[in-house]
């Protein structure tokens, strides 16, 4: 697609999937945990912790692992849609944008499916063509 600013167009799509994020700035479970036991360890037997503060905070510690397994599940399915629709191009005619901007139509002879770090790209009437530049997929026509 065009950049409405430049007019030029972009080399391909710019978006990946990672099925983990790494902050510096935010605490994992690990370090939940590490907390929590020091917290426990050195509370002054004098004024224990309350058991509801407690019961919260191993809670949030649940929800922590929950939402990690939930991140790993997401990831699989998205690559499992991709698969999918990639596989399902084959035979299907499509439009797509070329190098120079231009929409070219053909059919979709074969796809290489992409990885976490490379797209996949479709083989139109011979061309390679990354997925990410295919505007419209319809159905092949027989004469």
């Amino acid at each position: 697609m065009p950049d409405a600013v430049t007019g030029t167009v972009p080399n391909g799509a710019t978006y990946t999937a990672k099925s983990s994020v790494d902050r510096g700035d935010q605490m994992g479970k690990d370090t939940f945990l590490k907390l929590l036991v020091a917290q426990m360890k050195y509370q002054d037997p004098s004024n224990p912790a309350d058991t509801n503060q407690m019961m919260s905070q191993t809670a949030t510690f649940t929800q922590v692992e929950k939402l990690q397994e939930l991140a790993k599940q997401n990831a699989s399915m998205l690559a499992l849609q991709r698969s999918s629709t990639a596989g399902a191009m084959v035979g299907q005619t499509v439009t797509y944008t070329d190098e120079a901007g231009a929409a070219k139509t053909g059919v979709v002879s074969s796809v290489r499916l992409g990885t976490d770090t490379a797209d996949s790209v479709a083989t139109v009437d011979g061309v390679k063509v990354p997925i990410g530049r295919i505007t419209e997929i319809g159905k092949t026509t027989t004469s």
